[in-house]
């Protein structure tokens, strides 16, 4: 008797779950979109007025697009801006009070074979007249950090660069590099600069967002630049501007991936995408996830449609967009197959 019982309880439980599974996913669905106009790798996207902002993108040979589009949920359609000053590749973004900061990147060197050269630019860009203004440089060059504003505040964290000490001036899979953790922040009303507590692991192609003041850096790459030399990680960390501090691991990534696309919605951050190599095998990820920080859990939702790495995506109403990337793991020159595709999840009923 008592072991039938048992079994209508797990048979119930199993469908309350099954149930609540149900609605999530009809609360939870993706929707196709306008394509991206030059479909690409590298690009990363940012939110600001409504609008989504797509920049960068790079070209077979490591060859920089310096791509800014904008894209109107109202009707549906990708508007061409002007090029970034400086084409470069893998930067990071942040907005605040409709200004869009572009941070960091790589450069094509000038000369000699294709290889990845830290910048330390930082620029402004103001969509509302599709104009940019070069502010105070960052202290540290570095390529594919990661942004993130906080109190009128512009903390810049991770990334790669070069060797203290190395003759190179540019990251190659076969040169020596450093993996980072600095963390500087731009004062926005001083245009000044200050260096902070770093993170812990060092790492470059992570995702990142915040919440409730609070900075969570999120997977990456470790050990390198390039995916064909780097290990990803699925370290979740947690950096408290107030303090400088950074606090205790938090609850890992259920999918260890590096070049996703990121957003945060209501005290969420959802992980979109990314890449894997190692020796034995290549992928890029189809995989969606979601972390709050106020339970120190994961998420796993609907994955996309089409894997892919470096796409650009964020938050734009209740919708999770993620654009274009290339549907294999990168880091074999030449070697590019970019999708169009432009979807996105939406997170729940309701405006777009």
């Amino acid at each position: 008797m008592f072991a039938q019982m048992n079994l209508v309880r797990q048979l119930f439980a199993a469908l309350v779950i099954a149930l609540a599974c149900s609605g999530l996913a009809q609360a939870q669905k993706w929707v196709k979109l306008a394509p991206f106009p030059d479909a690409s790798e590298e690009l990363y996207g940012i939110s600001s007025g409504g609008k989504l902002y797509v920049f960068g993108g790079l070209a077979p040979g490591w060859t920089p697009k310096g791509l800014v589009y904008e894209y109107d949920p109202a009707v549906d359609k990708w508007t061409k801006k002007k090029n970034m000053p400086l084409l470069s590749h893998h930067v990071a973004l942040a907005e605040r009070n409709g200004k869009i900061y572009v941070i960091g990147g790589f450069v094509k060197p000038a000369s000699g074979p294709s290889a990845w050269q830290p910048i330390d630019n930082l620029w402004e860009y103001d969509p509302a007249n599709d104009s940019w203004k070069a502010l105070a440089p960052m202290p540290t060059k570095r390529g594919s950090p990661n942004a993130a504003i906080v109190n009128g505040k512009l903390y810049v964290i991770g990334g790669a660069g070069l060797t203290p000490g190395a003759k190179e001036t540019a990251l190659h899979p076969a040169r020596p590099q450093r993996v980072l953790g600095t963390n500087e922040v731009y004062d926005l009303a001083t245009d000044k600069w200050e260096t902070k507590s770093p993170m812990p692991t060092t790492r470059n192609h992570a995702a990142i967002g915040v919440v409730n003041n609070k900075i969570y850096v999120i997977g990456g790459r470790v050990g390198n630049a390039f995916i064909t030399r780097a290990s990803n990680t699925d370290v979740v960390e947690e950096y408290d501007p107030a303090t400088d501090q950074w606090g205790d691991l938090k609850s890992p990534m259920p999918t260890a991936r590096s070049a996703s696309a990121w957003g945060t919605y209501k005290g969420r951050i959802y992980v979109a995408g990314g890449e894997l190599r190692t020796d034995r095998m290549s992928a890029a990820f189809r995989a969606v996830e979601a972390y709050e920080p106020s339970t120190n859990r994961w998420t796993i939702l609907p994955s996309m449609a089409v894997q892919r790495h470096g796409l650009a995506g964020d938050i734009l109403g209740n919708r999770l967009h993620t654009v274009s990337g290339n549907v294999q793991s990168g880091g074999s020159e030449g070697m590019v197959i970019a999708t169009d595709a432009h979807d996105a999840l939406e997170l729940e009923s309701g405006a777009k």
